[in-house]
């Protein structure tokens, strides 16, 4: 598929974003949630354009003085079509066309070293595969089941242990190889801390929602609101989970810093990444500049209170691809991938569509580290082209992803998000990506 980027400052400029739509994904700040779509937009300081592969506009919409997400808190859409309040950046990237997959199987591949045998997996500079077909792994215990198939993975190891360096060439995650996905070791969840009604949860509805997560090895979220880092970190505590942990307003980075260190109360021990923005270039909220000088900061700032674990961007893939110093940047490339958005791709078809994006970003990033940190599949909404919600679609998405990864995959998400809106690039489904069907506490 073609996955292209593009950022415009004036209507009169359209241009097509290639496919991708990981893209659309969903913007994690509470009440504040983006999908990556595969559409592309140019932007005015009022208005967004929508316009389909042959630069035909198909759709407008106006600023109204929200914000619209899908998945993500998270991030689902990320092109998608949310509405973009600030001025895109000036330059305008577009990215090369994805290689098509040699086989099936295709897995993910860093470009060095060479494989030794016909399929190899994603490697940090070796060992050797161990089979003709390998899959794109972490650092765990081998797993001890062959092949697990249900929604929920029920891995038996943690996430890889944070670096013991701030540098901007951490090894972490660090992938390693074996033979096809065993079972879900180290996959982990998005989750987000939200009543219907956008209120906050407590640490009771917290307990009881993360409990039933307890298979997964890390647990993600996207900011800082609610009290949030700590509310999640004690029930991931609780349930034997890492916290990778989110930074959503990145134009007030220190406060959100002081949150998190009040939060873990200088124990870093189970914080496994710190996340500074979320698609935020992608949506055209942030300049790639305002990004890095942004992680930049963090590093800083994190580095003084004793932090030493890896600290990251997240963009869509198709962002960063587009804009490999986002990821140059940060420790390891964070990239948000939902095939969904593609249009092209069937859900059984999900996990090799994202291991071939997830390629892109290394190869883009001179070959560096990869984590998937969304990716995921509605079950309820609109189609879009072959890409159809349901529950039994859904089921058959992330069996394939799990198929595909072993580790270095956060899934989107644990429950469905009744307090997002739906806007015209979400597909009616920007509430319905939970794995787990509406939380228990609601």
């Amino acid at each position: 598929m073609k996955a292209g980027l593009l950022t415009i400052a004036a209507l009169s400029a359209l241009a097509v974003a290639q496919p991708h739509r990981p893209g659309h994904r969903h913007l994690h700040g509470k009440r504040e949630v983006v999908t990556e779509t595969v559409m592309a937009t140019a932007t005015a300081p009022h208005a967004v354009v929508y316009v389909d592969g042959n630069g035909n506009p198909m759709y407008t919409s106006y600023d109204n003085g929200r914000k619209y997400s899908h998945p993500t808190p998270n991030s689902h859409a990320r092109p998608w079509a949310e509405e973009n309040t600030s001025a895109a950046p000036e330059e305008t990237t577009e990215a090369a066309p994805a290689p098509e997959p040699t086989s099936e199987t295709s897995n993910y591949v860093a470009p060095a070293p060479e494989p030794t045998s016909e399929t190899s997996s994603y490697v940090a500079p070796a060992p050797e595969p161990t089979s003709e077909t390998s899959s794109y792994v972490a650092p765990a215990p081998e797993p001890t089941s062959e092949t697990s198939s249900d929604v929920a993975p029920s891995p038996t190891t943690e996430a890889p242990a944070p670096s013991s360096t701030t540098s901007e060439t951490s090894a972490a995650p660090a992938p390693t190889t074996t033979s096809t996905n065993s079972g879900s070791s180290g996959l982990s969840i998005t989750y987000s801390p939200y009543n219907s009604d956008n209120s906050c949860k407590d640490q009771d509805q917290i307990n009881m929602d993360m409990a039933q997560l307890s298979g997964y090895s890390m647990v993600r979220t996207y900011g800082t609101d609610c009290n949030q880092t700590a509310t999640i970190l004690n029930a991931a505590r609780a349930n034997g989970m890492k916290l990778f942990a989110g930074i959503y307003d990145i134009s007030n980075v220190n406060s959100e810093i002081d949150n998190i260190v009040d939060a873990t109360n200088g124990d870093w021990s189970d914080i496994h990444t710190i996340a500074v923005g979320n698609e935020g270039v992608n949506n055209g909220q942030y300049s790639v500049d305002d990004v890095v000088s942004a992680l930049g900061a963090a590093r800083s700032k994190l580095s003084a209170v004793g932090y030493s674990g890896p600290i990251v961007t997240v963009d869509t893939f198709v962002a960063m691809i587009a804009n490999p110093q986002l990821c140059q940047a940060s420790d390891y490339a964070a990239a948000n991938c939902h095939a969904f958005f593609d249009g092209t791709i069937t859900a059984q078809d999900a996990g090799k569509f994202v291991v071939a994006q997830a390629q892109r970003v290394s190869e883009a990033c001179g070959g560096m580290n990869t984590m998937i940190t969304e990716s995921g599949w509605p079950s309820q909404g609109e189609s879009n082209g072959v890409a159809v919600p349901s529950e039994e679609n859904q089921k058959a998405a992330i069996s394939s992803l799990k198929d595909a990864f072993s580790d270095n995959l956060i899934l989107f998400t644990a429950y469905n998000d009744m307090w997002k809106q739906n806007n015209a690039g979400t597909y009616g489904a920007e509430q319905y990506w939970g794995m787990y069907g509406n939380a228990p506490s609601d």
